[in-house]
């Protein structure tokens, strides 16, 4: 991919968006539930919701996640390997958690057009 500081980020989460909603058992309501948990609490408790209720979605939502995240801030992420620490180490910089946290809210309303454009009738 291209440079990240010289890339259309609302295409990177349009593209994380229809990665998303292509991962087997991604519902609509699965995404709606995770978005209401990254509003209200943040990234951090999205991915551990994800895996406490979820679990069966958790682990492809997080991985494209992580992808992403990694693509972003490149060098603060490089050597994490799970999501969940990736959002503690973005968590040392407000500016940057809260970056995170609006990129995620992005692509997951992404996914949620992808699934509704796809006739996701498991609202």
């Amino acid at each position: 991919m291209s440079d990240p500081k010289m890339t259309n980020l609302d295409i990177r989460c349009a593209e994380l968006g229809r990665a998303l909603a292509t991962i087997s058992g991604v519902e609509e309501k699965i995404i709606n539930n995770a978005l209401t948990v990254l509003e209200e609490q943040g990234p951090y408790a999205m991915f551990l919701y994800l895996k406490a209720r979820h679990n069966n979605v958790a682990s492809g939502i997080s991985a494209e996640s992580l992808k992403f995240l990694q693509l972003i801030f490149n060098a603060r992420l490089n050597n994490v390997q799970d999501v969940l620490e990736a959002t503690k180490k973005l968590a040392d910089s407000l500016d940057d958690l809260l970056f995170a946290r609006d990129l995620l809210r992005t692509a997951l309303s992404y996914a949620r057009y992808h699934l509704k454009a796809n006739g996701d009738k498991t609202r």
